[in-house]
């Protein structure tokens, strides 16, 4: 489990193919002595495990399903990542919880920078956008963030200096494909509500934001 507030920026050093997977060399913005084999990592939003620590780097096996779900699978040796280790208990819950299970890609519409803060719009595939709400949580590329509006497939979010210089968000520009993760939460009411929208008109859940 993760809190969407990232450590800092990882270098990727080392990508190949592994079984149909992919093998991820990074190197992370403090010791990779520190991180010990089997801990969860997460980069760009997207929980791994530790399976090697070769200083100054980490490795990571990435799965065909996380190749599929997320932009992992188009990174290269050079390219900057997101760098989050997983919450400990009695840690300061300073974002929103983020599981690191990563519910599919968006794209970045536009960049707009006002008076030193960047406004991102983001299109969601259909399946993540359902969650999304105004002043809910989501986390993009591994950083939580709040939703300022949503008009369709389409959300708003506001990125402060701090955050614009640690992560990737910095970076991004319109046509960048981005791992975006929904609030938990919003998931498990939805199944607990499955059962019951037999019986509710289509417009009444349309109206609340259902589908």
């Amino acid at each position: 489990m993760f809190t969407g507030l990232v450590e800092g920026l990882g270098t990727v050093r080392m990508s190949r193919s592994r079984g149909g997977g992919v093998r991820l060399g990074i190197e992370p913005p403090f010791p990779a002595e520190e991180l010990g084999l089997g801990e969860s990592v997460a980069v760009n939003g997207a929980c791994l495990t530790v399976v090697e620590v070769r200083p100054p780097i980490f490795e990571a096996d990435v799965s065909p399903e996380t190749l599929k779900r997320t932009t992992l699978g188009r990174l290269r040796p050079g390219d900057r990542v997101n760098i989050e280790r997983a919450l400990r208990w009695g840690d300061r819950l300073g974002g929103h919880l983020v599981s690191g299970h990563v519910d599919g890609v968006g794209e970045v519409l536009s960049r707009t920078e006002r008076t030193e803060f960047f406004f991102f719009r983001i299109r969601a595939p259909e399946n993540v956008a359902i969650y999304l709400v105004e002043k809910g949580s989501v986390a993009v590329d591994g950083v939580s963030l709040t939703v300022n509006r949503v008009e369709g497939l389409n959300f708003e979010v506001a990125v402060i200096p701090h955050t614009a210089e640690i992560t990737t968000l910095g970076f991004r520009k319109p046509g960048d494909p981005v791992n975006l993760e929904v609030d938990l939460l919003a998931k498990y009411v939805e199944k607990l509500l499955k059962p019951y929208q037999k019986g509710l008109s289509e417009e009444f859940l349309r109206q609340k934001g259902f589908f």
